[in-house]
């Protein structure tokens, strides 16, 4: 049995970090985090429970990027939007050390070269795109992975930006609720990650996370949790346009989120492209074992 692939994730403490570096530990894979200060937290205190190997470093701090990354096969990079940008150190880094099988980048949303995007949408995925292409131009072996819609960030409001609930009474449809988009338990982005690390299947190819079952349009979604409480909602329909006007008009990060979503609910860009062999493959199709949690299921934990 081959030797599992020692793994360093950079921003492993973030939002989707701490559940790759939780599938990393549980799989076997010796698994590292990247963490500016070995500090006492909650988080970390669970990562040394796991067995993970905290390792002290920084982005702005080559040195110790380097060293970090020698001690592995594959770097995960899970930094936030606001250090996107900075992973141009990481592929720096990487070339450095000249030891990585594999880098996954920081993206885990919608396919940036495939998305009819408005700003400020637009700008956060064109530096994620630079990003794609520098690891390409530096022949740095990748997988690129696309989640699309992260289920318990999404369902706590239904997309709505500053919603603190899943709708009772009203709901806002932006476009006409048919363009189907896909959801993803946070666990299961983590596990199917982790299964992509060795699969020679996924190397130098996107991954997309596109379980049937997960795949519904906004009416679906809708009806699905009318049923759920047991009650019809008031749909209210919002107009593509209109929905311009709207994130035109809105503070930020507010506008982020809504041309977000309007990149999904109103362009359909998360389905309206077909996967080719060329350049991408379907997660739920390399790893049929992997028990994925259904819409369905996903939306119980709201009712």
């Amino acid at each position: 049995m081959a030797t599992k692939s020692k793994i360093l994730v950079i921003g492993g403490t973030g939002y989707i970090g701490k559940f790759i570096v939780e599938a990393s530990a549980k799989s076997g894979h010796p698994t590292f985090a990247l963490v500016r200060n070995i500090t006492d937290s909650e988080i970390l205190e669970s990562f040394k429970k796991s067995g993970v190997t905290l390792v002290q470093g920084d982005l702005q701090d080559n040195a110790s990027l380097v060293k970090a990354i020698k001690q592995v096969d594959v770097v995960i990079s899970t930094v936030g939007k606001a250090m996107v940008q900075e992973q141009v150190k990481i592929i720096a880094a990487i070339k450095e050390a000249g030891n990585v099988k594999k880098f996954f980048p920081s993206e885990f949303g919608n396919d940036i070269d495939r998305v009819n995007a408005v700003e400020p949408a637009l700008s956060t995925y064109s530096i994620k795109a630079r990003i794609r292409r520098a690891v390409e131009s530096e022949g740095i072996p990748y997988t690129i992975v696309v989640a699309n819609c992260f289920a318990d960030y999404f369902f706590h409001g239904f997309g709505e930006p500053e919603a603190t609930a899943p709708p009772r009474e009203k709901i806002a449809i932006l476009g006409d609720g048919n363009s189907k988009a896909i959801f993803n338990k946070e666990e299961d982005v983590g596990t199917y990650i982790i299964k992509a690390v060795d699969d020679p299947r996924t190397l130098n190819k996107i991954m997309y996370i596109n379980p049937p079952s997960n795949v519904l349009s906004m009416n679906e979604l809708v009806s699905l949790w009318e049923k759920k409480i047991g009650k019809n909602l008031e749909r209210v329909y919002v107009p593509g346009d209109q929905v311009v006007k709207n994130i035109q008009a809105a503070p930020h990060p507010v506008n982020l989120v809504m041309s977000i979503n309007h990149a999904v609910f109103v362009n359909g860009d998360q389905t309206n492209f077909e996967i080719e062999p060329s350049f991408g493959v379907e997660a739920s199709e390399l790893y049929p074992d992997v028990k994925y949690t259904p819409v369905d299921e996903l939306l119980n934990q709201f009712v």
